[in-house]
């Protein structure tokens, strides 16, 4: 989506369309699985984890936190990484309110 064309559309509309871009790719979505498993972790952690080099990961770790699905507080040397529980919520709404709504249509 071009950076012209985002002001058609809604805030909300933007803020989803960035959750599921940066959903959009299996490592992003490890990284996530693994968050809701061990609740906090440093890089190194996901680095273990996933078999993909620490720049990488770094990347992925970026793109979720700008999407708000991730935040990071600073310990010592390390960043450590949880859930940013405010964002999935938004998801759980938005995607709450699709799954009725489909439930309640009759189609075709």
């Amino acid at each position: 989506m071009g950076a012209t064309k985002t002001d058609h559309f809604t805030d909300h509309q933007n803020k989803i369309a960035v959750i599921a871009k940066a959903l959009g790719h299996p490592a992003r979505v490890a990284i996530i699985e693994y968050l809701l498993k061990v609740n906090t972790c440093i890089t190194g952690d996901i680095v273990n984890e996933l078999p993909l080099a620490q720049p990488t990961i770094s990347q992925h770790l970026k793109e979720l936190k700008n999407a708000g699905l991730i935040k990071g507080s600073i310990e010592g040397n390390s960043v450590c990484y949880c859930i940013d529980e405010n964002t999935f919520e938004i998801l759980k709404d938005y995607f709450s309110k699709i799954i009725s709504t489909v439930t309640d249509q009759k189609c075709c």
